[in-house]
């Protein structure tokens, strides 16, 4: 459930950064794929760049933090993993 509600939102972002980059100008080709690849981090830097920064800020800097939780918690799945319930 989780990877599919992921997979969706990096569509949508991709979506979006596709169709609005033409309005400025940019590659709708290279902005879909660092959308999907990159997610919320691609279009927070999307918006930075298209002269958007304070919500290009907010969203690149909510989702760096996504990240890096994301990673302790995995981090900490692997250590009790490795180191036992006991």
């Amino acid at each position: 459930m989780e990877g599919t509600f992921g997979l969706v939102l990096n569509i949508i972002i991709t979506i979006y950064l596709v169709v609005d980059s033409k309005k400025y100008g940019k590659s709708p080709v290279l902005w879909g794929i660092l959308g999907f690849v990159f997610g919320a981090i691609a279009l927070g830097i999307y918006l930075i760049k298209t002269d958007r920064k304070v919500i290009g800020w907010i969203v690149t800097i909510l989702s760096i933090i996504g990240y890096i939780i994301f990673m302790i918690l995995v981090g900490l799945a692997i250590l009790l993993a490795i180191a036992g319930f006991a």
